[in-house]
């Protein structure tokens, strides 16, 4: 079934003037929580309330604001190395590609929210955290497994929700300037309050580095500049009624170099491949504007509510050379959502029901295809069920069409149960799909690869069973859980041809068949006194057919460990923050398994090359002057470790920095 804009705009209208509610990612304030070691998750429902994470079915990880002011996380990616079942790559330095995998995913098939804005390029298809920098106050979601049901497309390996802090959860003044290794400096600054009906919070971050080389042997720095700034604004009339804004705009501004044969190439297998090489004048810059207007109220005594959200995407990227534009792209995507959520029942037993529609335009342009479109319409219906705090039930539908693929019909259910003693069995199974790339459809470079106009949607299904424990009244939790999942239709780059102006090219194809992939994760936090813990791991079994030159130069099939995937990831943070000193201290450990990449010969053939295996240590620490003013600093990879995360480009060694932080 195809779908007109029209169509969709006018389904979306015909609902807000009925029923509505907050569809996307939450309107509510995000800091929200329901005592002090009670841990509040809003992703994880379309109804847009605020759920207890013991009432979830579904695995998530909430990394709070706290979290990443005792981190001192500048990039936002980096916080995500600590949540169990994600992998993260960054292709070069800071500002260059950065992928996020979920559960073995790909990173196009991770959706993410930047308050409740769909944050994905339109043009490219995935979200690029190389493009992010930390917000001064923001809290992190992360919703693991297939979550199509509530969200569509995309959210296949699970969903990255990031809000801001409002004026009204965190008011006050706050500013920071700091500088350290390579050239670096970066600062923020945030004004938040409540005035009258109003709250409000503004805040900007900048980040500048100078870089290193990345290109092995290489000698030129990749320098990059980050610049984000946030709006959000609500209005709050009556206690049933709620306006709320958002604006955000991103900047980034950052060096690449080439990829071929350097004049020493390394060798796999006796074979000379590629790798960064210099390429000096090389740079792009990426901006995005996004926005989001939206409305909630509630009716019958707070047993209805409903809200209605515009938002709105545009990205723009252009490569130059030596200051001459060489290359374009341009997304924008207009998003209408509709929802209503009623609430019935007793003390024992409450049930909530909602229903959501989603609408979308998403417009796409390079400078090789030109100019695309693409509409698409998505109903939601969700019921959840909670008997006594203890039992909760969700089961969640979707059905999907738009104006270039086939419909789509999602679903997920979960389960979760508290025992008398703490200890809580959760469970959860649902479907995907994502939608392919407009690059993978239309888009082509000449005389390096066609496009594919004929695609299918990728699709998976999988499920998780766990086990959790809390103790000391809710301070210490342990967790542990299994999880399946199969994919199918999966789309590959370069596995095909296809004639483009009279050449054979390479194009994308869907890898017929379908693999599987799964494993464990299992965490442990705790909220002690003067200690702060989080430990995370990871074991990933994800097996993949691999098509490319064998060691003895023949080209056939193979199967291995899925690229960008280590069997085996941890993570551990530790703070130490006594209430009687004005300091804190937080140790970071990361370790990285040993994982396979893709190595390129001369002729762009793939071989199959390991990465070793590596751990990095950070060490960071404040000391408070005064109640206002705040110094602190940390030492990134304290070991000076050298390691690659995708092969042919180098990664930072021992990097230190240091700042101050003033709060009014």
């Amino acid at each position: 079934m195809k779908t007109s804009f029209v169509s969709v705009v006018a389904l979306v209208a015909g609902l807000g003037a009925g029923t509505a509610r907050a569809a996307e990612a939450p309107i509510p304030d995000a800091g929200v929580t329901a005592g002090p070691d009670t841990t509040i998750v809003v992703s994880a429902t379309r109804s847009g309330d605020a759920v207890p994470a013991s009432l979830l079915g579904s695995s998530v990880t909430v990394i709070d604001n706290q979290d990443l002011q005792l981190r001192q996380t500048r990039i936002l990616s980096d916080v995500l190395r600590d949540v169990p079942g994600v992998a993260v790559t960054r292709i070069g330095a800071v500002g260059d590609e950065t992928d996020v995998r979920i559960r073995g995913s790909e990173s196009r098939q991770v959706l993410v929210f930047v308050d409740g804005i769909k944050a994905d390029d339109p043009n490219v298809g995935y979200f690029d955290f190389g493009t992010t920098i930390t917000d001064e106050a923001a809290r992190v979601e992360v919703l693991r497994g297939q979550q199509s049901s509530l969200y569509g497309s995309d959210a296949i390996g699970g969903v990255i929700s990031v809000t801001t802090l409002s004026g009204r959860e965190l008011p006050g003044v706050t500013l920071r300037a700091e500088g350290g290794s390579m050239g670096t400096y970066d600062g923020g600054g945030r004004i938040a309050g409540v005035s009258g009906n109003f709250d409000y919070a503004l805040s900007a971050s900048y980040y500048h580095t100078d870089g290193y080389a990345i290109a092995p042997g290489g000698s030129r720095d990749m320098a990059s500049s980050n610049l984000g700034t946030t709006a959000k604004v609500n209005w709050t009339p009556a206690p049933n009624f709620k306006l709320t804004a958002v604006a955000r705009y991103s900047l980034t501004h950052a060096d690449f170099d080439g990829f071929g044969l350097s004049a020493n190439p390394p060798l796999v297998d006796g074979t000379p491949v590629n790798t960064a090489i210099d390429e000096p004048g090389g740079f792009y810059r990426n901006i995005g504007w996004y926005g989001l207007i939206g409305a909630k109220w509630d009716v019958l005594n707070g047993m209805m509510t409903n809200s209605a959200q515009i938002t709105f995407a545009d990205t723009k990227r252009k490569d130059y050379d030596f200051d001459a534009e060489d290359y374009t792209d341009h997304g924008r995507r207009w998003r209408g959502s509709v929802n209503s959520t009623i609430r019935f029942g007793n003390a024992h037993i409450k049930h909530r029901l909602t229903v959501s529609v989603d609408g979308e335009r998403q417009d796409f342009f390079d400078t090789y295809s030109g100019a695309h479109r693409i509409d698409a319409l998505g109903v939601v219906a969700q019921y959840d069920v909670t008997v006594d705090d203890r039992l909760a039930i969700s089961a969640s539908g979707r059905v999907d069409t738009n104006s270039h693929f086939a419909n789509d019909t999602t679903f997920r259910v979960t389960g979760s149960y508290l025992f008398p003693e703490n200890t809580r069995i959760h469970a959860a199974y649902g479907t995907g799909v994502r939608n392919p790339l407009i690059s993978d459809l239309y888009g082509f470079s000449p005389g390096s690869y066609a496009p594919n106009p004929n695609l299918k949607s990728e699709s998976s299904k999988g499920g998780e069973a766990g086990v959790a424990q809390t103790l000391l009244d809710g301070k210490v939790t342990l967790d542990a859980t299994w999880f399946d999942s199969r994919y199918a239709d999966f789309i590959e780059s370069f596995c095909t041809t296809a004639t483009l102006n009279g050449q054979t090219l390479p194009a994308s194809c869907n890898i017929p068949g379908s693999f599987r992939q799964e494993g464990v994760e299992a965490s442990a936090t705790a909220r002690l006194a003067d200690w702060r813990i989080a430990l995370a791991y990871t074991y990933l079994d994800a097996p993949q057919s691999f098509t490319g030159l064998a060691p003895d130069g023949s080209f056939g099939s193979q199967t291995i460990q899925a690229v960008h995937r280590p069997k085996n990831i941890a993570s551990g943070n530790v703070t130490w923050a006594p209430m009687r000193l004005p300091f804190a201290a937080t140790v970071t450990v990361r370790y990285n398994g040993r994982q396979n990449d893709y190595a390129y010969d001369a002729f762009f053939d793939r071989l199959a090359v390991g990465l070793k295996a590596y751990t990095l240590v950070n060490l960071n620490a404040t000391y408070d002057i005064n109640k206002h003013v705040q110094i602190f600093g940390r030492i990134e990879n304290l070991g000076d470790i050298h390691y690659q995360e995708a092969f042919g480009y180098q990664a930072v060694g021992r990097a230190g920095y240091g700042g101050v932080r003033v709060t009014l």
